[in-house]
């Protein structure tokens, strides 16, 4: 065989495995999205006793400055590194598509969705809407540590703050930057695992939103359809507290959401609770289950139940009897003063610093909901 043949065979068995590269935002490899655009092998002698190459791959990357440029830089250096019949030596060059190139991708992208991804029929992702009567319940929380669960449980995972008058996901998951934008189309920022959209990541986002009616439904909408998601396993909403628009909207547009209602024990949660799983009866949406937050508090080695009890299985009591099928309650949360003191410092309270689960009771608790969900 000679060098020009061996030159090219190597070049195709490297495009083979960086056809194995994913790009962490788009969920294609990196072949696909065309950011390989060439590859050059120069022999470089023998090393120990194996033939030995020189190898520099051209990337180009959707955006400059793309946050998960080392990611992907790093895996494709990993992949030629890891090709058995040869010593390559990996050189990596950066640089940027070009705004034509960019813009077909982009295209491509655009037309195989065209529309809310996840109203399509066959559909894979299961998608959870966290809904509460009222607030302070602590409905933002329990989907924060719900969705880091499913993440670091192995589910491809997506969160959509879609409380858009009270916007806390990002604060929970420590973000402070936001998506990045393709010609017009948005990638989530991950954290914890999670893929995220957040009115609060935008500019201005601090400001009083009064949004009502269909503009209120348009930014459901484009958090569905501009934004590539991918094909995560599940999505999850955190609605506003309540029974108002964005509610609706969500029925409206992802008639195959299942609802979780959130509540605490005393009847002042549990009362208003059961009219947010009340919808179902005006719109197209299975109510799931009941969680119970702060249930009691563990003092001492007393359980100290603060705000009463019973009023997690009263809502799942009511609503099983109004809406005709078993609601249960799926789980009951303690109230724990790291939950506040983590998820303030921008860390789900069920994940450790390396991001895996923590062995403790509270983790252990979101595990089993998170699997019985899945069931």
């Amino acid at each position: 065989m000679d060098a020009n043949t061996t030159d090219q065979a190597i070049k195709d068995a490297l495009m083979a495995r960086l056809g194995k590269v994913i790009d962490p935002e788009l969920g294609r490899s990196v072949t696909d999205l065309g950011m390989i655009a060439g590859i050059d092998v120069a022999p470089a002698g023998t090393d120990g006793g194996r033939p030995a190459y020189d190898v520099t791959v051209r990337v180009e990357l959707t955006v400059p400055g793309c946050p998960l440029s080392d990611t992907i830089v790093g895996n494709i250096t990993a992949a030629i590194a890891s090709y058995p019949d040869a010593a390559l030596t990996p050189r990596i060059e950066v640089a940027t598509m070009s705004e034509a190139k960019l813009a077909d991708l982009v295209a491509g992208l655009k037309a195989e969705r065209k529309r809310n991804p996840f109203a399509k029929p066959g559909v894979k992702t299961r998608i959870f809407a966290i809904a509460s009567g009222k607030g302070g319940v602590g409905k933002s929380s329990v989907t924060a540590n719900l969705a880091a669960t499913f993440a670091a449980l192995g589910y491809d995972t997506a969160a959509i703050d879609a409380d858009i008058y009270g916007f806390s996901l990002p604060g929970l998951f420590g973000v402070t930057s936001q998506p990045t934008n393709l010609n017009g189309m948005l990638m989530p920022v991950t954290a914890w695992g999670v893929k995220l959209i957040s009115i609060g990541m935008f500019a201005g986002a601090d400001r009083a939103i009064l949004w009502r009616g269909p503009r209120l439904q348009r930014s459901l909408e484009q958090f569905l359809s501009d934004v590539w998601w991918g094909e995560p396993d599940v999505l999850l909403l955190d609605l506003a507290p309540g029974t108002g628009d964005m509610a609706i909207s969500v029925a409206q547009t992802l008639p195959n959401a299942e609802l979780i209602v959130v509540t605490t024990p005393q009847p002042s949660a549990s009362d208003v609770a059961v009219r947010a799983g009340l919808v179902a009866l005006q719109v197209p949406m299975r109510v799931r289950g009941v969680v119970e937050n702060m249930s009691w508090f563990d003092h001492h080695g007393e359980r100290l139940e603060i705000f009463g009890h019973g009023g997690g299985q009263r809502v799942a009591d009511q609503l099983t009897a109004a809406l005709g099928h078993d609601v249960p309650l799926m789980a009951q949360l303690p109230l724990l003063p790291e939950v506040r003191e983590r998820g303030e410092a921008g860390r789900p309270a069920v994940l450790g610093a390396d991001g895996r689960l923590a062995g403790t009771p509270l983790a252990e608790s979101f595990a089993g909901l998170a699997r019985a969900l899945m069931a």
